[in-house]
C-alpha cells in the first residue's frame, strides 16, 4: 500500500468539534446513569439518529459476551530483555507480526462470537489453534535471528499460547470489582499508590454499556459504561514529593502546538521501526513531521517541526482520543482505523503542555539526542498494570487521578490525560530490546536506581474538550477493548546540543525557562 494511503489527513487546521444538543443528550443521560451506581446496560455510544432496541439480549448472549470477550496473549516483546543489535530488527518485524496476528484472530473472534456462543469448542479450532500455529513460527524465527549471532534464547516457544477471557477479568482485576487503582504517575514522577477509588462497578459484569454485547463502543469493542467514574466521587489522592536540599527545581517548557495541523498515523517508529501499521491505533503527532514507521535518526534530525523553538526536533505522540458519538472519521476504512475497530470523531486537544522539570534530590544531567521513552503499556489490559502509567482527570480536580477509569468531568470542566516518563538513564543506551530497560522511574525517595542518573522529566499533559459523560476513548490494538488503562505516550528526544544545554541549566538553576 503506498505509504500516503496508510494515513488519513484532514484539508481542515482544527479538529476541535462542538457536538450536537443530541450528543449532548445521550451523554448526560449515561452520567445520570453513572450517577446512581447501580448500572444498567444501556447504549450509551448510540449516535443522534440510532434508536434503541426495545428488547434485550438473550441472556445466554449476555453471558458468553462477558466470559468470552478478548483474546490473551503474552507478550513476547516484554520477555526479549536482550537482542543482539545485528539481530533487532527481524526480532521487531517479527513482533510487529505477532500483533497483526492477534488482530486478525480477533476479527474472527469477533465475526463468530455468536457460533462461539453456541460452539465453544470452535474457538479453539477456528481461532486460537490457528494463531498458536502462527506465534510459535514467529517465535521460532525470532529465536533463529537471535541464534544467528548471539544464544538462542530458551523457552521461547511457550509464548505462543493464547486464551479468551472476560474483560472485567484484566490481569491485577481477577475480581472485575470496578475498583479504580488510584493514580499512577501524577507529573511529578512519584507513585501516589492505591486511592481506591469505587469505579461503580459491580463486579458481575453487569455495567455494560454499548451494542448490546456487553463490549460497548461504537465498534461493539469497549470502551463499557464500568469503564467510567464521576471524579467528584473520587477522593484526592495526590502526593506532591518533598524537595531536599540540592534539588533541581527549574522547569523546561516547550511548545510544538495541539496538532491543529491534523498529522497522524498509525506507526510507530520505536516499537515497530520499518512496518505500516505497526501500533494498529491512530497516533497524534505534535513535533517533529517527518515522523513515520520509516523515519530514521537522521530523518528525524532533519525533519520540520511544529516547536516555536526551532532547537526542538523532538517528536511527541500519543493515541488519538475520540468521540463515540456515531460519526465516523475519514480513516473508517483504514489501517489504525476502523479496520482496527477504532471509530468515532478525532479529538484535538485544547491544550497541550510539554514541561521537563527536574529531579527532587539533586541536579539532573543531559539526556542523549535520539534516546527513546515510552511510558505507559498500550497492552496493559492483557499484560497487566507493572508498566501502566495512565493518568486521568479532570481540570478542576487534578488532586484527584485515575488509573484503569476514564473521567465524567462535570460540565465547565475538561478531561485532562497526564503522562509522566521515566526520569532515569542508564547513562549508555538510547534505546533497548523491550524499549524499557535503558530508562527507570526514580525510587520513592527520589533518587534514581543503582546505575542510572537523572535526566530531565518529561511532562505532558493534555486536556480535551469534550461532553460530560462516558462518550469517549482512546484508541488502542483491538483486543484491548480501549480500556484507559492501556493510554501510553512516545518521546524520541531530538533536541539539539545548545538546547539541551539550556534546558539543564535552567532545571538545576531552579529556573523557568521557555
Amino acid at each position: 500500500m503506498p505509504r500516503s494511503a496508510r494515513t488519513p489527513r484532514t484539508s481542515r487546521t482544527s479538529r476541535k468539534k462542538r457536538s450536537s444538543l443530541a450528543n449532548r443528550a445521550i451523554a448526560a443521560s449515561a452520567a445520570l446513569i453513572l450517577g446512581g451506581g447501580g448500572l444498567v446496560a444501556v447504549n450509551v455510544y448510540a449516535s443522534a439518529g440510532e434508536g434503541r432496541s426495545s428488547a434485550a439480549p438473550p441472556a445466554r448472549a449476555q453471558n458468553v459476551g462477558r466470559q468470552m470477550s478478548t483474546i490473551d496473549c503474552p507478550d513476547a516483546g516484554n520477555e526479549l530483555r536482550e537482542v543482539p543489535e545485528q539481530a533487532r530488527g527481524e526480532v521487531d518485524r517479527e513482533l510487529a507480526a505477532m500483533d497483526t496476528q492477534i488482530t486478525d484472530a480477533y476479527r474472527q473472534f469477533a465475526d463468530r462470537k455468536e457460533q462461539i456462543s453456541q460452539d465453544p469448542g470452535l474457538a479453539e479450532n477456528a481461532v486460537l489453534g490457528p494463531l498458536r500455529s502462527k506465534r510459535t513460527a514467529s517465535l521460532d524465527r525470532i529465536a533463529i535471528a537471535i541464534g544467528r549471532v548471539g544464544e538462542r534464547p530458551a523457552g521461547i516457544e511457550s509464548l505462543a499460547g493464547c486464551s479468551l477471557r472476560a474483560d472485567d477479568n484484566a490481569p491485577g482485576n481477577p475480581g472485575g470489582t470496578g475498583d479504580s487503582g488510584g493514580s499512577g504517575d501524577t507529573g511529578d514522577g512519584n507513585d501516589t499508590g492505591d486511592g481506591g477509588n469505587d469505579g461503580n462497578g459491580d463486579g458481575n459484569g453487569n455495567n455494560d454499556g454499548g451494542q448490546g454485547d456487553g463490549n460497548g463502543g461504537q465498534a461493539g469493542n469497549g470502551p463499557q459504561a464500568s469503564d467510567f467514574v464521576d471524579i467528584q466521587s473520587v477522593q484526592p489522592n495526590v502526593d506532591r514529593p518533598r524537595q531536599r536540599r540540592g534539588a533541581s527545581r527549574g522547569t523546561f517548557t516547550t511548545d510544538c502546538g495541539r496538532n491543529e495541523n491534523g498529522k497522524f498515523n498509525p506507526d510507530n517508529v520505536i516499537v515497530a521501526p520499518g512496518v505500516s501499521n505497526g501500533a494498529h491505533h491512530m497516533h497524534d503527532y505534535i513535533g517533529n513531521q517527518a515522523n513515520d514507521a520509516f523515519a530514521t535518526d537522521d530523518v528525524l534530525a532533519n525533519g520540520a517541526t511544529t516547536c516555536r523553538n526551532q532547537g526542538d526536533r523532538s517528536t511527541y505522540y500519543w493515541p488519538v482520543l475520540r468521540l463515540q458519538n456515531g460519526q465516523d472519521e475519514a480513516d473508517v476504512d483504514a489501517d489504525g482505523g476502523g479496520r482496527d475497530q477504532n471509530v468515532g470523531e478525532i479529538q484535538t486537544p485544547s491544550e497541550v503542555t510539554l514541561k521537563f522539570v527536574g529531579s527532587p534530590v539533586g541536579r539532573v544531567t543531559a539526556m542523549p539526542r535520539f534516546l527513546r521513552i515510552i511510558t505507559g503499556d498500550a497492552k496493559a489490559f492483557t499484560n497487566g498494570d507493572a508498566n501502566a502509567n495512565a493518568s486521568w482527570s479532570c481540570t478542576g480536580f487534578e488532586n484527584r487521578q485515575l488509573k484503569d477509569k476514564y473521567p465524567i468531568c462535570p460540565e465547565g470542566s475538561q478531561v485532562v490525560r497526564t503522562f509522566a516518563f521515566q526520569n532515569c538513564w542508564d547513562g549508555r543506551n538510547t534505546d533497548s530490546a523491550n524499549h524499557r530497560t535503558h530508562v527507570a522511574f526514580a525510587r520513592a525517595d527520589g533518587r534514581c536506581p543503582k546505575g542510572f542518573r537523572a535526566i530531565p522529566q518529561l511532562v505532558q499533559r493534555i486536556v480535551y474538550d469534550v461532553p460530560p459523560g462516558p462518550g469517549f476513548a482512546v484508541d488502542s490494538f483491538p483486543e484491548q477493548l480501549h480500556k484507559p488503562i492501556t493510554d501510553h505516550g512516545d518521546f524520541i528526544n531530538v533536541f539539539d546540543q545548545r538546547l539541551m544545554k539550556t534546558m539543564v541549566r535552567c532545571i538545576n538553576d531552579g529556573r523557568r525557562c521557555r
